[in-house]
C-alpha cells in the first residue's frame, strides 16, 4: 500500500510534493450559452482543446511531484459503504433531491463518481419534470477543474471551503470527503465545511483562490465576491483555537467587478521568496480598497490596523518581495487585457519556478527582465529542458481555451504537501 501523506503547506513556493488535480471531462461541455453564466462561465469551452492545454499543466506537475486526480480519489472512498451513503445523502439533501439518493447509492462507485461530477439527466416521467426547463436532476460540476477553490490548506490545517454560489457547493462536499476519508491523506487538524457554514453565520463564505500562504505564520486573504468578512472571521477563530503562537492575516479588499477580480490570486501571487506578481491598478493605486493587518497572539486577536498595500504589509513582517507587474508597467490597456486572461495567476512548484499561460506575453517579458527564463511545458515534458537547470523560470502552458473558464495554473491546482 502507498505510504500515507501528511498534509502540510507552509508557503506558496516551497518545493511541491503533492497536488490534487481534476482533468476536465464531459461536465465542461454539458452547458449551453444560455446557462453558461449560471455555471459562472463567460463563455463555453471546447473540451478537446481544453484537454490538450490541461495535459501540459498535468504533464509538468507529474515531472516534479505526486499528482492525484479527484475522480480516482472519490471512487476510492466510495468503496466504503458508510462513506458512500453519507456523502450521497448529504449531496442529495443539499440539492433538494433526496428521492434520488437510493438509486445513486445502488450504483457501483465509478458510476456514482461520474454522476456526481458529470451530472444526472432529468427523466421526464411526470408533468412537472416534463415541463421543467432543466436538463439535469443533478447538474454537472463545470468548475471542478479549479480544485484550488474548494479547500484551504495551511500548515497542518485543512478547511473545506464554503462556496459563495450554490452551483459549486457539491465540489466542496466532495473534496471534504476525499481529504478527510481517503487513507492516503493524514489531515491532523481537519475542519469540516460545517466549521465555516454554521447555521448561526450563514453569511460566512470562503474560497481557496482568496487564500495565500505567505509563510507559516502569515496568511493573505482576499475579501470580495467569493470570500466574505464573516468567512475570514471564522478562519480567525480556527487559528485562535489551533495555536498559541503569533500569527498574522493580511486582508485585501477586492473590487466586485469585473469578474476577472473574482479571487485574490487573480491580482496577486507569490513567485519566489523575494518576488511577487501584482496587478498594479488594484494593489498599488490609492483607492477605496483597504489592506488590513490582523495580528493574533496567544489565541486572541491583539491588533487590527490598516496598511498601505499587501507588499508593504509583508515587508513589515520581514518578507521583502519585489513586485513584478502583470502586463508590464507601461500600458494600462495591456495590463487590463492580460489580467483578464489570468496574467497574474501563477502557480509555484518550487521557489522561483512557476507555471503560467503563454498568451500573456507582456507579463512574461516583464518576468524575463527580472531573471525568469521562459521555457515551454512541451520542452519540460519531453525532457529537452528541466526547471532544475534554472535559477528562476516560467514554464508556459497554452491557454487559448482554459483561460476562458476564468482561471489559471494556481486555480487548477490544490497543493496538499510542500517541503519547508
Amino acid at each position: 500500500m502507498t505510504e500515507a501523506l501528511k498534509i502540510q503547506v507552509t508557503s506558496e513556493t516551497g518545493p511541491l510534493e503533492a497536488v490534487i488535480l481534476h482533468r476536465p471531462g464531459p461536465e465542461v461541455e454539458n452547458m449551453t450559452p444560455a446557462n453558461a453564466e449560471r455555471a459562472l462561465y463567460s463563455d463555453i469551452l471546447n473540451l478537446s482543446v481544453a484537454l490538450e492545454e490541461y495535459g501540459q499543466l498535468e504533464g509538468v506537475l507529474k515531472k516534479v511531484c505526486r499528482t492525484f486526480q479527484v475522480k480516482d480519489l472519490l471512487t476510492d472512498i466510495l468503496h466504503d459503504p458508510d462513506t458512500k451513503e453519507q456523502l450521497v445523502r448529504k449531496i442529495c439533501f443539499n440539492e433538494g433531491i433526496c428521492q434520488a439518493a437510493g438509486d445513486l447509492i445502488a450504483c457501483p462507485p465509478d458510476i456514482i463518481t461520474s454522476q456526481l461530477i458529470e451530472g444526472v439527466p432529468l427523466v421526464k416521467d411526470n408533468l412537472s419534470r416534463y415541463l421543467s426547463v432543466e436538463r439535469y436532476l443533478l447538474r454537472p460540476l463545470h468548475n471542478l477543474f479549479f480544485t484550488r477553490d474548494t479547500t484551504i490548506v495551511f500548515n497542518n490545517i485543512m478547511i473545506a471551503g464554503k462556496m459563495a454560489t450554490r452551483v459549486r457547493e457539491r465540489e466542496s462536499l466532495i473534496m471534504e470527503a476525499v481529504i478527510s476519508k481517503h487513507p492516503l491523506f493524514i489531515a491532523t487538524n481537519a475542519i469540516a465545511g460545517g466549521g465555516i457554514a454554521r447555521p448561526e453565520n450563514p453569511l460566512a463564505t470562503l474560497e481557496g483562490g482568496d487564500v495565500l500562504v505567505a509563510r507559516n505564520d502569515v496568511l493573505v486573504i482576499g475579501s470580495g465576491l467569493r470570500t466574505s468578512t464573516h468567512g475570514i472571521d471564522t478562519v480567525l477563530e480556527k487559528i485562535c483555537e489551533s495555536t498559541r503562537e503569533k500569527q498574522h492575516i493580511i486582508v485585501q479588499e477586492l473590487p466586485t467587478s469585473p469578474e476577472s477580480f473574482i479571487h485574490l490570486d487573480m491580482i496577486f501571487t507569490i513567485l519566489d521568496s523575494d518576488a511577487c506578481m501584482v496587478y498594479e491598478p488594484v494593489i498599488f493605486e490609492l483607492n477605496r480598497y483597504k489592506t488590513i493587518h490582523i495580528e493574533i497572539d496567544n489565541g486572541s486577536v491583539t491588533r487590527i490596523t490598516q496598511e498601505a498595500n499587501i507588499v508593504e504589509s509583508l515587508k513589515n513582517l520581514g518578507m521583502d518581495l519585489e513586485p513584478i507587474a502583470c502586463g508590464g508597467s507601461r500600458d494600462s490597456w495591456i495590463q487590463e487585457r492580460e489580467q483578464w486572461h489570468s496574467g497574474a495567476n501563477f502557480f509555484a512548484f518550487a521557489p522561483g519556478k512557476v507555471i503560467g499561460y503563454a498568451r500573456n506575453v507582456h507579463t512574461l517579458e516583464e518576468m524575463n527582465k527580472h531573471g525568469f527564463e521562459i521555457i515551454t511545458a512541451n520542452d519540460v515534458m519531453s525532457g529537452i529542458k528541466a526547471p532544475s537547470d534554472y535559477n528562476r523560470c516560467v514554464v508556459t502552458i497554452a491557454g487559448s481555451e482554459l483561460a476562458r473558464g476564468g482561471g489559471g495554473a494556481r486555480c487548477m491546482s490544490l497543493p496538499i504537501r510542500r517541503a519547508e
